[in-house]
């Protein structure tokens, strides 16, 4: 079974960059699409970004879509969340997770998921 580990979060400024990075154990035939999702306190864990694993196709959620990137490296079966400009609101456990389906943006939809990585931003 696919095994997740994120890493990478940490406190930082507002206006500041992240870079988070997610480490399969397997990809090729278990997996078709990856995505970051993340959970504040009180908060239900929504969907950040997604990459399909053939044709490298991404999808974002509006409010990070002009500062956020999603990319991965196929030969090292990792995913990474490049992150900039961070605001305060962007304060969250980062999850990756991991899905034989393309393109699902639900929760439910993903079957692996890491442990989370914590980002806080300060403002």
């Amino acid at each position: 079974q696919v095994q997740l580990v994120e890493s990478g979060g940490q406190l930082v400024q507002a206006g500041g960059s992240v870079r988070l990075s997610c480490q399969a154990s397997t990809v090729t035939f278990n997996v078709f699409t990856m995505a970051w999702f993340r959970q504040a306190p009180e908060k239900e864990r929504e969907f950040v970004a997604l990459i399909t694993w053939s044709g490298d196709n991404t999808v974002y959620e509006d409010n990070v879509k002009d500062r956020f990137t999603v990319s991965r490296d196929g030969a090292k079966n990792m995913m990474y969340l490049q992150m900039n400009d961070l605001k305060p609101e962007d304060t969250a456990i980062y999850y990756c997770a991991a899905t034989r389906e393309l393109f699902p943006r639900a929760p439910a939809n993903y079957n692996y998921w890491g442990q989370g990585t914590q980002v806080t931003v300060s403002s």
